[in-house]
Order: C-alpha cells, then structure tokens, then sequence
C-alpha cells in the first residue's frame, strides 16, 4: 500500500522518542506495533470517519508521518493533535520556571508533551469502559469491540486494528459490557455524530465550559470530563476539577495535607496557564505517578 508522507514541526522542545515510551508503557496503546523507533496505528479520522493508517517517526525538530491516504489539512491537525504539535510550547519553560517543583519535572523530561487518544470519541469510550476496571482488563475488552465492530488495516507491514466509528456503535449490543455502560456509549456515538463530541467543537469552548458540556453526556463524570477534554480534544490549558489519582500525586510532589479541599489544586495549577494541561499530564507521568486513565 503506498503511503502518503508530510512533516510536522514543534514550536518549542519535542522529544519523540519520550512520547514513544510513553506509548509503549501504558497499557492502552501498549499493543500498538512499535519497533522503538516508529509509531504504527489506524484510526477512524475525525474529518469523515474513515479509517486511516498513520506510521510516525523521529525528524529533526518534529516528526516524519505516513498515512495510508492522502492527507489533508484536517488529517494533519489530527496527528499533530495527537502528538501535541498543535500547540506552541515554547513557553513551558518559562511557566514551569515559576514553580520549582513542576520545573524539576520539566527538565527530567523536556521534550515530553501531552499523546493524545486518536479521538475525542475513542477518549469517552475508553472513559466508559475503564470505570470500575482495571487498564489491563479494559483494553483486552476494546480491543474486542474494535475486532467485531471496526477494521484492520496494514501500516508499513503491520497490522492494526482500527475502533469502529460512532455509526457502527449507534445500534451495537454485545460490547462485552454492563447493560448500562452499552447505553452509555450508544450515547456518545450520537453525541460524536452530532458534533458535539468532536475536537472542534470542545476546543471552540473555554474549558469550565466543556467539561460542563461533557459532564452532561452520558457515563461522563467529573473526572471522564477531564480525561477526554485534556487526553481527547488535547485542550493545553484545562485542569480536572475533581481527580483523586491527581490530587494524590500533587500531595506527594507538595508537601500537602491529606485534606487539602479540591480548591487548593485548582489555585495550584492557576499558575500553570496556558499550560495546564500539560503540567498535569507531567506530573502523572512522572516519578510522582503512572498514567492510570
């Protein structure tokens, strides 16, 4: 199959090869074909909810991407939304100056920004199927429903597996699911397909406004919220309202009570604008924690 190349520049530090490691560690992408040079994956494109095949590798001050059709603007919004390419980061530095616990952080892994889910829908699903169940078991289960309901495509030789779009999820039964977590995701398929689960349409808002807008679909709480605003449409600036797995790292990194109230970590992060999202995203892949969601 011919693929259909293009580069993406950082403005600011990336290092690929961190963001690789990261994929391979967490055990939702730990499966994803990976020689420890190139990223291999396929995804069902936000732009029209076709499947595509990406190959991403290292490039001097970015990365080289291959796609198994050709790509236009949107696709290549999508991979650099992905990789974080889509935000200028030269300023991390100067933020995280400021605070010398995140700024230690940042200099024991300089060129490691936020690796977005493929989609915000693969985002909400997977906020859906990991609620009261381990990573381990939650990626065996939508690696299931990718294997009856979505594609395989070969990228570069290897063969990936691509999540069904909302429409084939709209009607679905047999996840492999509760009755109720089914209902839930029938609902963010309707949700994406309405655009309103989309990259463009979260992003368009401030974030108090699109967790709000994501607290109201169904399955998504507080946390879920978080998880597809900042890990799904890759917003830089967003900080999770309620997270107790963060909350607890940020205790350890600072030094802070057991009952420090929720108010505390939001006035924390406040001086981590515009990046917010990122500082958290550090702090939970760092020593202080694991990438748990």
């Amino acid at each position: 199959m011919t693929l259909h190349g293009f580069t993406l520049t950082a403005e600011g530090p990336f290092d690929f090869g961190d963001s690789l490691r990261f994929v391979e560690d967490w055990p939702a992408t730990s499966a994803l074909p990976t020689d420890g040079r190139a990223l291999r994956f396929a995804y069902c494109a936000e732009s029209d909810w076709l499947p595509i095949g990406v190959r991403v590798t290292a490039a001097p001050g970015g990365v080289e991407v291959a796609t198994t059709r050709p790509a236009g603007p949107s696709i290549r919004g999508e991979v650099a939304r992905i990789f974080s390419l889509d935000v200028d980061g030269a300023g991390f530095a100067k933020t995280a100056g400021a605070d010398p616990v995140l700024d230690d952080l940042r200099r024991r892994r300089p060129g490691l920004r936020p690796v977005c889910f493929w989609s915000p829908w693969e985002a909400a699903c997977w906020a859906v199927i990991v609620q009261r169940s381990s990573m381990l078991i939650a990626a065996r289960i939508k690696q299931r429903i990718a294997e009856r309901y979505g594609t395989r495509l070969t990228v570069d030789g290897q063969p990936c597996l691509v999540f069904p779009p909302p429409v084939s999820l709209l009607e679905a039964g047999g996840l492999g699911l509760p009755a109720q977590k089914e209902e839930w995701v029938r609902g963010l398929a309707r949700a994406a397909l309405d655009g309103v689960l989309t990259t463009e349409h979260l992003r368009s808002l401030a974030p108090e406004e699109a967790l709000a807008e994501l607290r109201a679909l169904p399955g998504v709480g507080p946390f879920s919220a978080g998880l597809i605003l900042i890990r799904g449409a890759g917003a830089p600036d967003a900080f999770p309202g309620d997270e107790p797995r963060l909350f607890a790292i940020l205790r350890e990194a600072y030094g802070l009570p057991e009952d420090t109230p929720p108010a505390a970590y939001r006035g924390l992060a406040e001086a981590w604008r515009p990046y917010r999202s990122w500082a958290s995203f550090l702090f939970r892949a760092t020593s202080y924690g694991t990438p748990e969601d």
